[in-house]
């Protein structure tokens, strides 16, 4: 050794204990469920797929330390589990669990003595920084006019809505879109007079691209989102009968078989992202308005039902807003509604809210300008009958506007999706 020895100890062996910097971090990241740790190392622990359980040394001495950190931010979802071996762990004998749940978590820990044993000197979690900014721009697509179209209208980043655009695709209601590849954006499935399960990515410009053959179980009255920053999911919907499966888009757009379904099978449900990486499904139709929802954790994996507040109906939509919340809104209760309900960035569904504008189902939504959110077009006279175009903007605190008036083809059984990083 050559140099100046700074914040060393001693440990009892009379070896010198490493300081953080001076670790021998292990080069291979660690993936199993279980790990037994050296001191004097750091490991890089991903959850990704599993928990991970970490077994510390039996034999420890006074100035022994190891560092574990969070490699993917999914100890939030697979937590980091230690197992203090027979030795003490902040004062509490082996006989009690330890785990570490926090995306992001570092935990730099050293042993103290026989009577405290190890004690964290740090288990700070850092900010995820510098990804995916959020979508500038949004697009609505396709539904019913006098008949069925294609058509599509952009969205500015300050939310006003273009012209009509020549459609491109399968003309079709009932579909659904999302945002995908963090400035991309993709529709699928929806009623031709019969169910489809074609999809139609959306670029950076936002210009529709063809038919894509369809994958998974062709249905309508489907919801779709964005989930773990650059991936979608498409879920429930009716196909001889409701259902609750779900189909993952991963970031290049490309659309996965069916995963079975979980939660209450139902059709006509919303959903949206929330919480800058997870999803919710809310709503729909089944034997009854249901108010229900189901949360998606930021690998795709759709939870079980949650007891539903507000309002229950179909036909709603949702879309986020001040980066990591979430709004439903509108929809058919037995007539058109204009209530809606906030979405907390952990999932937390609010009580209604008093609806404002012309109330009415069947309409699209999605965000917009980085933190905003729209909600356009829709039945205006009951379900199925009566279309308009205005729309309704929604500010960075979740506060619905008055009617803007409409731009377009008045259409209902829309589908609307954010797209671009650029304003």
């Amino acid at each position: 050794m050559s140099g100046k020895i700074v914040n060393n100890v001693f440990r009892a062996s009379g070896v010198i204990a490493a300081t953080p910097g001076g670790l021998d971090w292990s080069t291979a990241v660690v993936t199993g469920s279980t790990l037994t740790a050296t001191a004097g190392k750091g490991y890089f622990i991903n959850t990704t797929s599993n928990a991970c359980t970490v077994t510390l040394p039996s034999s420890a001495e006074i100035g022994d330390q190891i560092v574990f950190a969070d490699y993917a931010r999914t100890w939030s979802t697979n937590n980091l589990i230690i197992d203090s071996n027979g030795n003490n762990f902040q004062g509490e004998d082996d006989t009690y669990t330890v785990d570490y749940d926090t995306a992001g978590q570092s935990l730099n820990i050293v042993y103290s003595d026989a009577t405290k044993g190890w004690l964290p000197v740090s288990d700070d979690a850092v900010e995820k920084l510098g990804v995916y900014p959020p979508t500038q721009k949004a697009i609505f697509y396709n539904g019913e006019a006098s008949s069925l179209t294609n058509v599509s209208n952009l969205v500015n980043s300050s939310g006003v809505i273009g012209s009509d655009v020549t459609g491109v695709g399968t003309a079709r209601q009932y579909l659904a879109g999302a945002g995908y590849g963090e400035d991309k954006a993709i529709f699928g499935y929806g009623n031709t007079g019969s169910a489809v399960s074609v999809t139609n990515l959306v670029n950076n410009s936002g210009v529709i691209g063809s038919d894509v053959s369809g994958v998974g179980t062709a249905r309508i009255g489907i919801a779709a989102a964005t989930y773990g920053r650059d991936k979608a999911i498409f879920g429930y919907g009716e196909a001889s009968g409701n259902q609750s499966m779900t189909n993952l888009v991963n970031s290049s757009g490309v659309v996965a078989s069916d995963t079975s379904g979980v939660g209450t099978a139902r059709t006509e449900t919303a959903a949206v992202g929330y919480g800058g990486d997870k999803a919710i499904f809310g709503y729909g139709y089944a034997s009854g308005y249901k108010s229900l929802t189901n949360l998606v954790n930021n690998l795709g994996v759709v939870a079980s039902d949650t007891t539903g507040v507000g309002t229950g109906r179909s036909k709603s939509n949702a879309a986020s807003y001040d980066g990591d919340k979430a709004i439903f809104a509108f929809g058919w209760t037995g007539s058109n509604t204009a209530v809606s309900n906030l979405v907390s960035n952990s999932g937390v569904v609010a009580t209604d809210v008093s609806g404002v504008g012309t109330t009415r189902s069947g309409l699209g939504a999605a965000s917009y300008g980085g933190d905003k959110a729209i909600f356009a077009y829709g039945y205006t006279a009951g379900s199925g009958n009566g279309m308009g175009s205005m729309s309704n903007l929604v500010n960075s605190s979740g506060v619905i506007a008055s009617d803007v008036t409409g731009v377009g083809t008045a259409r209902a059984g829309i589908a609307a999706a954010g797209y671009s990083t650029s304003a």
